[in-house]
């Protein structure tokens, strides 16, 4: 698919260094709100919430504007030719596979979880915790493992970015 040409005032290159910090941050108040909850200190498991779902839709207009603007990055692409020929493969080896497997999962659950999140949030804001509690017990994890490894993903592919 062709590319627009938007010259959006800044160098994109720097966004997914941004999206990794942004997870970063989501992972962290998510741990955060955890703790929060555990020790009844719900004020502050709502605020640590409310933020990781601000920094993640962020993330996500952040996310989509700069795969509209860049140019594909594959990994194991050490010549930034857009070719990953065989002896590209075999200089990264096995730790293809690990990649495409938190890649794979990584996208399928960030598809997943938006609606998880919404209605955890619905039943909060509705003051039905004991459903909140019940979705929160699924959204957790999901959500955390979505955001660390996001961040695995970006270390991974950072060194083939051009």
């Amino acid at each position: 698919m062709p590319k627009p040409e938007l010259h959006p005032g800044f160098d994109i290159r720097i966004l997914p260094l941004f999206h990794a910090i942004l997870n970063s941050a989501t992972a962290v108040l998510l741990v955060a709100s955890l703790y929060f909850i555990k020790n009844g200190q719900q004020k502050a498991h709502k605020t640590a919430n409310l933020i990781a779902v601000v920094l993640s839709v962020i993330f996500l207009l952040s996310y989509v504007t700069y795969h509209a603007l860049a140019p594909e990055t594959r990994f194991g692409d050490i010549n930034h030719d857009g070719i990953v020929d065989a002896a590209e493969k075999a200089a990264v080896g096995g730790i293809r596979y690990v990649y495409y497997f938190l890649l794979l999962t990584h996208i399928v659950l960030a598809a997943i979880i938006v609606p998880f999140v919404l209605f955890t949030l619905l039943r909060a804001f509705q003051h039905n915790f004991e459903k909140h509690k019940k979705i929160a017990r699924i959204t957790w994890p999901i959500w955390l493992y979505v955001a660390v490894t996001g961040v695995i993903v970006y270390i991974m592919i950072s060194p083939y970015y051009h």
